[in-house]
C-alpha cells in the first residue's frame, strides 16, 4: 500500500526499515511510507500540518518533548509517541483505541480495544506518562470545543 490517513479505526503505527506497519482495528498491513510520513500526510489530510499540530499541542500543554497530537479534532483522534518522533523507533499510538495496558518481561503490552495487542519497548512510567498528556490534550480541545458551541 502507497498512502494511508490516520483515521479511527487505526491503533498505531510501527516503524519497519523505511515503510510502516499499520494496525488497524481489523487488519494489520505494511505501508510504503515512513511514520512520519504518514503522521505528516494524515495532519494534511485533515487541513493541518504535523508541526502545526505539535505547536498547537505543545502550548496548550506547555511541554516540548514527547507532545501528543490530535490528528483530528471532529472525532478526537489523538495519536502520542512512545518515544522522541526523531528516534526511528518511536511509535505512534491511538489514545482512542486503548483498553488496557500492563508491564510483562520488561516490555508494555497495550490493549486495543479489540483486544489486539502490542509491545512497546519503553517503561511503564513512560507509556503511563504519555496516556495522561494525551488524554489531558483530549479533554482541553473538547473544553473549547464545547466553548465555542455555546458562543455560537
Amino acid at each position: 500500500m502507497n498512502k494511508y490517513e490516520i483515521n479511527n479505526k487505526t491503533l498505531a503505527l510501527k516503524p519497519k526499515d523505511k515503510q510502516t506497519v499499520v494496525y488497524e482495528d481489523k487488519n494489520t498491513f505494511v505501508v510504503d511510507d515512513t511514520v512520519n510520513q504518514i503522521m505528516e500526510e494524515s495532519c494534511n489530510y485533515y487541513g493541518s500540518t504535523l508541526e502545526g499540530r505539535k505547536e498547537g499541542a505543545s502550548k496548550l500543554l506547555k511541554i516540548n518533548y514527547k507532545v501528543p497530537i490530535v490528528i483530528e479534532d471532529v472525532n478526537n483522534i489523538i495519536f502520542f509517541p512512545t518515544s522522541s518522533p526523531r528516534k526511528k523507533e518511536c511509535i505512534w499510538i491511538s489514545l482512542n483505541n486503548i483498553k488496557d495496558y500492563y508491564q510483562k518481561n520488561g516490555m508494555i503490552v497495550i490493549v486495543f480495544n479489540n483486544n489486539k495487542k502490542i509491545k512497546v519497548k519503553e517503561s511503564y512510567k513512560v507509556i503511563d506518562t504519555q496516556i495522561l498528556k494525551a488524554t489531558r490534550l483530549g479533554c482541553l480541545i473538547q473544553e473549547r470545543i464545547k466553548k465555542n458551541r455555546k458562543k455560537s
